[in-house]
């Protein structure tokens, strides 16, 4: 009898998981497009936060089709070489703190949280990136991106081949160039991208695009991101995020999940994914899902005095 290998074992399991989820999410989906009155989770957001938060979720459907997108699980040696236990995620939680005036964002893995970083890859065009990604129904001008379409989402990113926090010194040596595999937060606007196998992207504009609004902390690139410069902190199991009310403009009514993922960037040119462009930073695959289906069920969780 051949043995399989682990690789192969394991893109096995994605595509079984990935069919079922498929299944789950046109039943979501399904009599919504039809304007027929569902119980399901994007029929109730709906309902909930109209306007702004159906726009948000019409756009994070087409993400989730594209991340589970089952014909594309085979993909480059590193997408699935970081798939352990330091990102299977437990449990994700945002909890409102109100004597900091603060929220603070954890994500529970079953490993050791934040233990692994990416291997280098010399350069930046192909610069693996692995991340604890928070997407909310926050809208971006939440933390001051211009009204676009996208979802907004807190991720938590390693990266050794560059340093995109440049006001920040992360490491306290002194250097604010060098500090790019030590986790950091970073805000990005996602948005399905099929050129991916995890079917999705930081949303990317023309340099000279004048209408595009980011915040003053983001890092000078032409994508939707911004290095904020929260507090981060890897506890054991635990990575956890720091958030000033100020700075989500004391937005507390969100929802939220958790992913653990694979990224990285492309300048242009041949990569282990193939030729075409690109985009600047993609997902490449998804290790973990909180939620298991990626319905942003989670609630701010508020505490008292």
């Amino acid at each position: 009898m051949k043995i399989l290998s682990n690789a192969v074992i394991q893109s096995l399991e994605l595509k079984k998981g990935n069919a079922n989820f498929l299944a789950t999410i046109k039943g979501l989906v399904g009599s919504n497009v039809h304007g027929r009155t569902t119980n399901s989770f994007l029929a109730k957001k709906a309902a909930s936060f109209k306007g702004r938060f159906l726009n948000q979720i019409c756009v994070f459907t087409l993400i989730v089709f594209g991340l589970f997108n089952a014909g594309n699980i085979l993909a480059c040696d590193n997408c699935t070489s970081y798939n352990n236990d330091d990102f299977q995620i437990r449990k994700v939680q945002v909890t409102h703190h109100p004597y900091i005036a603060a929220t603070v964002w954890e994500m529970e893995v079953k490993g050791q949280a934040g233990n692994t970083i990416p291997r280098p890859a010399g350069q930046l065009h192909g610069a693996p990136v692995l991340g604890y990604v928070f997407p909310t129904t926050l809208c971006p001008t939440s933390v001051g991106f211009d009204k676009t379409e996208g979802i907004l989402a807190l991720a938590l990113a390693s990266h050794p081949d560059f340093d995109d926090t440049p006001l920040w010194d992360e490491s306290g040596d002194g250097d604010y160039n060098n500090d790019g595999a030590i986790w950091h937060p970073h805000w990005v606007v996602l948005v399905s991208d099929d050129r991916v196998e995890g079917g999705f992207s930081v949303k990317e504009f023309m340099a000279d695009d004048q209408s595009v609004v980011l915040p003053p902390t983001n890092p000078g690139m032409p994508m939707y991101m911004d290095s904020p410069g929260f507090q981060i902190v890897t506890d054991r199991r635990t990575i956890r995020v720091v958030v000033p009310d100020f700075r989500i403009r004391n937005n507390l009514d969100f929802q939220y999940d958790g992913v653990t993922c694979y990224m990285e960037v492309n300048t242009g040119g041949e990569s282990s994914h193939g030729g075409g462009e690109m985009p600047m930073l993609g997902v490449y695959s998804v290790f973990s899902v909180g939620s298991g289906d990626l319905s942003l069920p989670y609630s701010v969780r508020k505490k008292r005095r």
